[in-house]
């Protein structure tokens, strides 16, 4: 037990040095005073999304940039998605909406979606967004003249997560604490090593000659995560990627519901270990119970172990933008919910089984 207390106590140093490192390079996407016009396509999956499209739509039509182009594709929605879009299409001329004919054999609805989208995109950027994220649109101008002078050819953006219920603050924040605990993000842009690969399919922005190169949605058609699995490609491919978090300009509500959030998270979170279960068990285990073998062989450590937890909570919610108390008050049921995914996530793994918008995605 005396070993395990040490290992222990050697974790939670290791995540405040991720956490510190994530603090002290923390990489910005920079206001740019300059007018951008370049040609970009801002492309947006969507499926039953009626909620959600106006305000990414209202967004996006307030840009200057008439060499912008702006494309929804309806996966087979059942509400009013498509009208919305139509509407938007009758005030913008920029906008336009592509509807599915049937998704084919083997591929998974978000994947088929960016695949067609990227298809009819005419820009020298590709922009993929959820339709449920909020932005500003300079960000979109600063993004790209980022990526320019940084040469990568693939930038990815953790949203500011938005939480109204005490389910969402429970949620949401788990995938942050995992995220800057674990990998130290300017990693993704200076480390050779694929395993220090991280991206956000809410915000991924292509240089678009490496994408229709490299058709990456295709090649991950059959993916749950084609998020990480394409930056972790683009790695081994030798393309410069980088991955950032904390910009205010964008902004997503990702789950209203606890079902969704729990469906959502489980089918993403072993990624985050390399989709390899015993690593996550390892981190849940000294994550969640790691204080008790140092309350048992090492108790004059206790309090500063807390201490050191405490700090963790404060740095990873700052750097994140996310409630600094709220996250140190509720962190059990987050670890609890922690617990939660995990377990959905390795029954779905073993299963093969896993629902999302009324379709099996489990690959």
């Amino acid at each position: 037990m005396l070993y395990i207390a040490y290992i222990s106590i050697l974790f939670l140093l290791m995540q405040l040095i991720n956490v510190v490192l994530n603090l002290i390079f923390k990489q910005r996407i920079k206001a740019n005073t300059s007018f951008g016009n370049e040609h970009i396509s801002v492309l947006i999956p969507a499926r039953n999304e009626e909620e959600n499209i106006p305000f990414i739509l209202s967004d996006l039509k307030k840009s200057n940039n008439e060499n912008m182009e702006i494309i929804v594709f309806d996966d087979e929605s059942s509400d009013n998605t498509a009208k919305v879009v139509r509407d938007f299409a009758t005030q913008d001329q920029r906008i336009r909406l592509i509807q599915s004919k049937g998704l084919p054999n083997g591929w998974l609805g978000k994947n088929y979606a960016c695949y067609r989208l990227a298809q009819q995109a005419k820009g020298r950027y590709f922009l993929f967004l959820d339709a449920d994220v909020r932005i500003d649109e300079s960000c979109i101008t600063d993004a790209v003249e980022y990526l320019k002078r940084l040469d990568l050819k693939l930038l990815s953006v953790f949203p500011i997560q938005l939480q109204n219920t005490l389910g969402e603050k429970i949620a949401v924040p788990v995938m942050n604490y995992i995220l800057l605990t674990l990998l130290p993000l300017i990693f993704v842009r200076t480390s050779p090593f694929k395993s220090h690969s991280a991206a956000n399919g809410q915000f991924m922005l292509f240089d678009a000659e490496s994408y229709k190169k490299r058709q990456p949605h295709s090649l991950f058609k059959n993916s749950a995560v084609e998020d990480i699995n394409i930056a972790r490609y683009f790695k081994k491919e030798k393309l410069k990627i980088a991955c950032i978090t904390g910009e205010k300009r964008i902004q997503c509500r990702m789950y209203k519901k606890y079902k969704e959030a729990v469906a959502g998270f489980s089918k993403n979170v072993l990624m985050f270990f390399g989709n390899t279960p015993l690593f996550a068990l390892l981190f849940w285990t000294f994550s969640t119970l790691g204080w008790i073998p140092v309350l048992l062989s090492l108790p004059q450590y206790l309090m500063g172990y807390f201490a050191v937890l405490l700090l963790i909570l404060l740095l990873y919610s700052s750097i994140g933008k996310q409630n600094i108390i709220a996250n140190i008050v509720l962190y059990p049921l987050q670890m609890l919910f922690f617990t939660i995914i995990l377990g959905n996530a390795m029954l779905n793994k073993k299963n093969k089984r896993l629902k999302w918008k009324e379709r099996n995605i489990y690959s």
